[in-house]
């Protein structure tokens, strides 16, 4: 947060959904891996991403976003 702070960014490669629903951005890239990832399924707020059908992100950070 102090780098953001200070007006840097930081780029993070995770797979942690406590970390991706703080985000203020996501990249989803899949939706498989190897041959059947490395497209982008999704870009844009944390909570966008739920409606996204074939994101497997959205299906595990549903639960932590807490959203109605």
């Amino acid at each position: 947060n102090q780098l953001i702070e200070a007006g840097h960014t930081v780029v993070v490669i995770e797979h942690n959904m406590d970390v991706l629903k703080c985000a203020y951005w996501l990249i989803d890239l899949g939706p498989e891996g190897g041959d059947e990832g490395g497209h982008l399924v999704y870009e844009g707020v944390p909570e966008g991403i739920v409606g996204v059908k074939n994101s497997y992100t959205a299906m595990y950070l549903k639960p932590k976003l807490h959203l109605n």
